[in-house]
């Protein structure tokens, strides 16, 4: 396999997503392509890094769910990646011939620019500045962080590191060669197997995978792509029955998914945790709470949410489904990380758009809000 992609964040959700289209291009649509992962943050592998590396790179995801009334448990063998390195030693990589793409998940805090600071885009600005001064192409860029605009953002931020260090030529180079495409992405990813789980699977699988991770079958795929530019002719998700959408305006999507399904999913986390709860399926089988869930979705984010009303309630159902979901063990303890980032960019144009319409807050996601609150005040 050649090394065209390259890939920021080591974690469960694109080792799940990402990694596992890229398994299906090579398998279905002959890509042929290999994926190196960069470990963004630390001076030393963790854990679930080194085990992957001492693999060869080679794991497998276990996607499970009920569609149609059916009990869906699909494992696949991940095989398409090389391993993990540090984000120190990204500027070697940029001297892969066959490095086409970068994509990433620093989460909602990984795309910023802090002027003298080693972040993910002057990481980023490195890989580019060692690409060109070995005469190479430029990059596509895939981010997966849940930020809007993600793409543009992340090259506004290169850009900026790329200012301070005075680099006209460099910049102009970025603008020309290299491509930033913002993006959508949806699958709920909830790691590790439970104990009882990972032992059926190493008795099925005849060994132990420790990396293995856990998703549902659901995904959705929505790349923003500049007029002109055939990504599906270098990158065959299409061809390889990845559920994707190429669009010049991803907006639309963006609001129905991180409104109905993260929206929901921030606010209710603290609050489902006070009540003893572990896991969102444990949240949504409680009579009670899943009336709140309810009313979070179909009263409050609902009226801001501009779709028609059939398309918003097919998908809201669609997702309250998919919270259910008794396979997913979606820990409310993963929901939790970063919740002040994920409120300001999930909750709150849902609180302001509610406001505006109403001349009221939404009473159930304030609800969450002071559960937040509550948590926060708890570490003091």
């Amino acid at each position: 396999m050649k090394s065209k992609i390259l890939q920021f964040g080591e974690g469960n959700f694109l080792r799940c997503f990402i990694d596992w289209m890229v398994q299906r291009m090579n398998d279905r649509a002959g890509f042929d392509g290999a994926v190196q992962i960069i470990q963004p943050i630390g001076d030393e592998l963790c854990v679930p890094s080194r085990i992957l590396n001492d693999r060869g790179g080679r794991y497998h995801t276990c996607l499970r769910g009920v569609i149609g009334g059916k009990t869906v448990e699909e494992i696949e063998e991940i095989s398409c990646v090389k391993g993990v390195d540090l984000a120190a030693n990204v500027e070697k990589y940029a001297l892969e011939p066959d490095l086409r793409f970068v994509v990433s998940n620093t989460t909602e805090a990984g795309i910023q620019y802090v002027k003298g600071q080693d972040t993910f885009p002057a990481k980023v600005l490195r890989l580019l500045k060692a690409r060109r001064a070995a005469g190479l192409g430029g990059l596509v860029f895939i981010p997966c962080e849940l930020i809007e605009h993600n793409g543009d953002n992340l090259k506004k931020c290169v850009l900026a590191h790329c200012a301070d260090e005075g680099d006209a030529a460099l910049a102009e180079w970025i603008g020309r060669e290299c491509v930033f495409c913002s993006t959508l992405v949806d699958r709920i990813v909830a790691g590790r197997p439970d104990p009882e789980s990972a032992e059926r699977y190493a008795a099925r699988l005849g060994e132990r995978d420790d990396v293995l991770v856990c998703g549902e079958p659901f995904h959705f795929f929505v790349i923003e792509t500049p007029v002109g530019f055939d990504l599906e002719k270098e990158l065959p998700l299409r061809a390889a029955g990845v559920n994707v959408v190429y669009t010049p305006d991803m907006q639309p999507y963006r609001t129905r998914k991180v409104r109905f399904l993260n929206a929901t999913h921030t606010t209710m986390v603290y609050l489902g945790m006070e009540k003893g709860f572990e896991e969102v399926a444990q949240c949504i089988a409680d009579p009670e709470f899943n009336r709140f869930v309810r009313k979070v979705v179909f009263d409050e984010i609902f009226p801001t949410v501009a779709l028609p009303d059939a398309e918003k309630k097919e998908y809201a159902e669609s997702v309250l489904e998919r919270f259910a979901n008794p396979f997913a063990h979606h820990k409310l303890a993963s929901i939790a990380l970063n919740t002040v980032a994920k409120w300001k960019t999930r909750c709150l144009p849902v609180v302001c758009d509610y406001y505006k319409a109403f001349g009221k807050l939404p009473g159930a996601m304030m609800q969450g809000y002071e559960a937040m609150a509550r948590h926060y005040d708890s570490m003091k």
